[in-house]
């Protein structure tokens, strides 16, 4: 079976968007950022590029996940005016409230984004049955859900993996805890939403 190849457009864009990002940082003399979130971006493609080999991955959810670096690596660095409504002391994108207290940029990339793991994990669960069973296999309930549990738990792990990098340093617990909430709120609502539209439309 021939391997697949990510398309040159799609790590074009990727190369593109991390080298803006890292410019970026090292422009904000923002060296968290750049010791933390551009190795692991690195080594996340390397992971999806590794997975893509054997699964070949659709072009819509290739660039859906190309979608999500840009706008994980923009809320991290874009600045925000002043008048906007935003969360703690950092005034940038990922910390924008854009509508009152309920609704943040950074819970838009968590539903986004593990409404996209969701998919992933359906594309690759698929690719791995047909192999096996040599036929196009059409979604359940049970391996919807199955994908929508392996997405959420995604999610879980990404915000201890947040808790052991930053946690030490929140003064106020209280708030972590609920914004940690919040955040595992708008993962289930992303990856539901995603789970239904595989269930209904395959």
């Amino acid at each position: 079976m021939k391997k697949a190849r990510l398309p040159r457009s799609v790590i074009l864009v990727t190369v593109l968007y991390l080298v803006a990002a890292t410019s970026a940082a090292i422009t904000l003399q923002n060296w968290d950022f750049l010791k933390i979130y551009i190795p692991f971006f690195i080594i996340l493609s390397g992971i999806i590029s590794t997975i893509h080999r054997r699964v070949n991955f659709s072009a819509p959810l290739l660039w859906f996940l190309t979608l999500l670096g840009v706008m994980q690596l923009a809320g991290g660095l874009i600045r925000i005016p002043e008048h906007w409504d935003f969360e703690g002391n950092h005034q940038i994108l990922s910390s924008w409230w854009i509508i009152g207290q309920s609704l943040k940029y950074d819970h838009l990339i968590h539903a986004f984004g593990f409404g996209t793991c969701t998919w992933f994990t359906w594309e690759a669960l698929r690719a791995s049955i047909q192999s096996r069973l040599g036929r196009k296999l059409y979604p359940s309930l049970g391996m919807v859900a199955l994908c929508v549990f392996t997405a959420m738990g995604l999610g879980a792990l990404s915000e201890i993996i947040e808790f052991i990098t930053y946690g030490g340093g929140v003064e106020n617990q209280n708030e972590a805890y609920i914004q940690q909430c919040r955040d595992l709120v708008a993962n289930l609502v992303g990856c539901l939403f995603v789970g239904v539209l595989i269930l209904f439309r395959g």
